[in-house]
């Protein structure tokens, strides 16, 4: 946590707040939160904010000189925000003061002349903030290794990404395969598809490999319509909960009836990760 979705949501509610905003400070609170290829934060200051959008779970804040049409080298040219499991960037007044969970955060002056700050908070502090440059970016074996965007794949690319004897859920966990998945909407796709989620990615057949593709969509689709998944502390850039728990089929619901047959659902460990399924609809 956070998921696609829940990025997905975090970037567009952040756009507004911050688009066409010059960077007027930045301040680091953990130097752990730096990525070590970062260049240095302060390397920000007097960069506007051009646009906010997401790969995988990553937020990036593209950023360009307000004076200049290109980056001129060794300025950055984007900002990777790694959320992790409980990283939040929440716009706040001008002149408030930093959490006790506060990592490192932006002075911005937006479009119209108003201050404002931008925090990234992070409670376990397990994620990162990086300025990059494309070289970079390049650099950071996690960024050259992502997979496609699963709202973007077809059926012929989807199947080219599958193969070994690894269990299904292992492969759609694996952030090189596809980018963005996580425990929550693997286990709601794999209900949905009808696919066990021990099931070798092998022996799932092409029509199999189709249905999955579009549960998969199905499921991103609504939760990003439902502004994602609220399990814990996360929160989009407006601090308003997401909703598509109250939609979870499967996920959390171990011991539960199967809301499609009636059958209990059972909650076993695959990839070393928590898992929940129907032994009747799943197969």
């Amino acid at each position: 946590m956070p998921e696609l979705p829940e990025v997905e949501t975090v970037a567009r509610t952040l756009a507004p707040h911050v688009n066409g905003s010059r960077i007027t400070g930045v301040e680091v609170l953990r130097a752990s939160a730096v990525h070590p290829l970062s260049l240095p934060p302060a390397t920000l200051a007097g960069l506007v904010i051009a646009g906010v959008r997401r790969r995988g779970k990553l937020i990036l804040l593209d950023v360009a000189p307000a004076d200049k049409p290109r980056n001129p080298g060794g300025v950055p040219s984007l900002v990777a925000v790694h959320l992790r499991m409980t990283g939040r960037l929440l716009p706040r007044p001008a002149g408030t003061a930093p959490g006790p969970y506060t990592r490192w955060l932006l002075d911005l002056e937006k479009p119209d002349g108003t201050p404002q700050r931008l925090f990234f908070d992070d409670t376990r502090a397990f994620g990162t903030v990086f300025a990059a440059t494309p070289g970079l970016l390049q650099q950071w074996e996690f960024w050259r290794g992502l997979g496609p965007e699963p709202l973007e794949l077809t059926p012929d690319g989807f199947d080219r990404r599958l193969s070994g004897r690894r269990a299904i859920k292992a492969a759609l966990l694996d952030q090189r395969v596809v980018a963005g998945i996580g425990n929550i909407y693997a286990d709601e796709a794999l209900h949905r598809a009808g696919i066990d989620p021990r099931r070798p990615v092998a022996d799932l057949g092409p029509a199999e490999r189709r249905r999955l593709l579009g549960a998969l969509k199905d499921v991103l689709a609504l939760a990003i319509d439902q502004c994602g998944s609220s399990i814990r502390d996360y929160r989009d850039a407006d601090g308003n909960a997401g909703a598509f728990q109250n939609s979870f089929a499967v996920y959390g619901r171990a011991g539960k009836a199967c809301l499609g047959c009636g059958e209990t659902l059972s909650g076993r460990r695959v990839a070393g990760r928590a898992t929940v399924f129907c032994p009747r609809c799943q197969r």
